[in-house]
């Protein structure tokens, strides 16, 4: 029986000359072995050159760029994540209305010892997988789904810690039908009343509303090259200047990153990422994550609920002030 044949990996065309590079060094490597020639040296500065010119491309990514890292197909899920830091998880299911969308997930667990709550969207490793997880846009059962599980963490006093990774809510007629507006905007005023901490990380593309539908929280992180947007740099392109072809430069003028969220005043935390990318060592990535989480929440224990939700509620009347 034929061995199976080895995944070709997914290459953004910003890392094709790095590809290309490495593809280099392994054929020397091979002909070296084959030969009994020692080209260490060679090697080594072919190696020297690769870190180089890796650092020189993440070092100076633009937000196009960024955009299509938050979207790599292999780029770590809230199940990834979750699956990474946490001692237990037990996933729950169901908004106890009939509906249980499997493109947005939570469920109880314990992180660091701490028993927590955790949810987010989900989207699919592949074809199949993103039509079952609807690419990760969440219908009106997820939000309430949503909810519910955040409603159990108030009531027995765990901290919730959401995952932002969606395009957008499902924009879908039956999601119209189902009340998907009504949905998002309950949670939006319901969340700002739960007297637990509640830490929200945009973990690759936090979509509109859709986004929003688990954003409101007393931290806000986001991963170096994940994005936030009020509308996709396409949608915004087909809006502004009725060509989706200028998504890059919508994206520039959209101010999507974490490094302009962070000078808005928007983003509270901006989480390094390996270099690659957190798909390019998502171990390391999940131990940064971990990390930042535990540290928010015994910051956020300390304060009595009352203050908390202050806090909360004028962390988002700030946001948009500004004076001419």
């Amino acid at each position: 029986m034929a061995a199976p044949t080895e995944k070709k990996p997914f290459l953004l065309e910003f890392e094709k000359p790095l590809a290309e590079l490495q593809q280099r060094i392994d054929q020397i490597r091979e002909l070296a072995e084959e030969s009994s020639v020692d080209v260490s040296g060679k090697i080594e500065q072919l190696e020297t050159k690769y870190v180089q010119l890796r650092d020189e491309i993440f070092s100076s990514l633009t937000p196009s760029q960024r955009l299509q890292l938050a979207r790599h197909p292999r780029r770590p899920s809230t199940l990834d994540y979750i699956q990474a830091i946490c001692d237990e998880w037990i996933e729950l299911h169901g908004d106890r209305r009939g509906k249980d969308d499997p493109a947005l997930i939570g469920g109880v667990g314990k992180l660091a010892g701490i028993p927590v709550v955790l949810l987010g969207h989900q989207k699919g490793r592949d074809t199949k997988d993103n039509v079952a997880r609807n690419f990760g846009m969440a219908a009106p059962g997820g939000y309430r789904k949503a909810m519910r599980l955040m409603d159990h963490a108030n009531r027995f006093g765990m901290p919730i810690i959401t995952f932002i990774d969606t395009p957008g809510a499902w924009a879908g007629l039956e999601a119209e039908e189902l009340g998907q507006g009504e949905a998002i905007a309950y949670n939006l005023r319901e969340m700002f009343r739960l007297e637990v901490p509640i830490i929200c990380t945009v973990i690759g593309e936090g979509g509109s509303g859709g986004a929003l539908g688990i954003g409101v929280g007393d931290r806000l992180m986001m991963f170096e090259h994940a994005v936030y947007y009020v509308a996709s740099p396409e949608a915004c392109a087909s809006i502004l200047w009725k060509d989706a072809k200028k998504a890059a430069q919508a994206a520039e003028v959209l101010k999507i990153t974490a490094k302009d969220l962070k000078g808005l005043g928007i983003l509270d935390q901006i989480l390094p990422e390996p270099l690659g990318g957190a798909h390019a060592d998502s171990v390391r990535a999940a131990e940064v994550l971990k990390n930042a989480i535990v540290k928010n929440i015994q910051e956020l224990q300390l304060l009595e609920p009352t203050k908390l939700k202050s806090l909360r509620y004028d962390k988002f009347r700030q946001m948009g002030v500004f004076s001419e």
